[in-house]
């Protein structure tokens, strides 16, 4: 009932313990509460939270724009909502490294597990469009330093994600890669990775975790749990995924509803009313307080509506 039982401290030791054992974790982006709880319920390790959806979600592109209050407000509503840790992008770290830190202390208080600080020049794009841009190995190292010194809870995740590979090659996102490591990055997230081989290559070049970013209509092609994990990958993220079935369905019943008139061709296809109620856990609130489930009205409230 209401939200997790589990506090934000455990769910970080959980996350660290388990990537410590080498376990290769499986994060789908959640787009809403409701939809982490559902990733909850299917079994799954953690929940992704990603800026672009967060932008999507205000109809705004994934530019820049959000601010930190923003994207902080969204994680600590998609985490608290469910038992599994969640990591959050969080993009250049909202400005210079006193704005890293003061990131990295804002969602620790709103209860994530972790979040990666991207080497792209602000404002950012999309890690798989063209025409990116990213700053200096000086300025992304002192963007993870900033990080790793502000941080209070030693197991909050402080991954850095680089963008050089589509711009200098992978020899260069190695590099890069390394240096961030040796900044204090507990995982490395290498952006448009082409093929499992690179990130063969990676993992074998950093002796930390690597994520790999598994978004459609991009760069990298849509590999399996099992490949990423035989290439040595240890955090595999699907950011927009659900988003993006979601919002497909969404345009598929109004086109017919213009069409027919009537969704009753399309209610096979909806969440049953029963499994929403589930999700939500009204049986739980029942039990605590059974006037929210039955919604009875009080004495008073029947003598004021025979009145009316």
């Amino acid at each position: 009932m209401l939200y997790s039982q589990t506090t934000p401290a455990d769910k970080r030791r959980v996350l660290r313990e388990r990537l410590a054992a080498g376990e290769t974790l499986r994060f789908p982006g959640a787009f809403n509460p409701l939809s982490a709880r559902l990733i909850e319920q299917h079994g799954f390790d953690g929940v992704y939270v990603s800026g672009a959806v967060i932008a999507a979600d205000l109809g705004l592109p994934d530019v820049g724009l959000t601010t930190l209050s923003e994207v902080a407000g969204r994680g600590q509503q998609i985490a608290r909502m469910t038992e599994l840790p969640a990591i959050i992008d969080a993009d250049t770290g909202f400005g210079e490294p006193m704005n890293v830190a003061r990131t990295i202390q804002t969602l620790e208080d709103a209860g994530l597990a972790g979040c990666h600080i991207e080497d792209q020049v602000n404002p950012k794009r999309c890690g798989h469009l063209d025409g990116k841009s990213v700053v200096d190995e000086s300025t992304a190292v002192g963007r993870i330093r900033a990080a790793v010194d502000a941080r209070r809870d030693r197991n909050f995740l402080i991954m850095a994600r680089t963008d050089i590979r589509a711009i200098d090659g992978m020899d260069a996102a190695v590099d890069r890669a390394r240096a961030l490591v040796d900044a204090g990055a507990d995982a490395i997230f290498p952006e448009a990775m082409r093929d499992l081989a690179e990130f063969e290559a990676m993992a074998a070049a950093v002796d930390v975790p690597i994520l790999a970013n598994m978004t459609e209509f991009g760069k990298s092609e849509l590999f399996t749990v099992d490949q990423l994990r035989d290439a040595g990958v240890r955090i595999v993220i699907w950011p927009v995924s659900l988003l993006r079935i979601a919002m497909g369905a969404a345009g598929r019943a109004l086109d017919e509803l213009t069409a027919a008139g009537s969704l009753a061709g399309k209610v096979d296809e909806m969440q049953h009313r029963a499994d929403l109620y589930d999700l939500v856990d009204y049986e739980g609130y029942a039990r605590f307080d059974s006037s929210v489930f039955d919604f009875t009205l009080s004495t008073r409230q029947n003598e004021s509506i025979d009145r009316g």
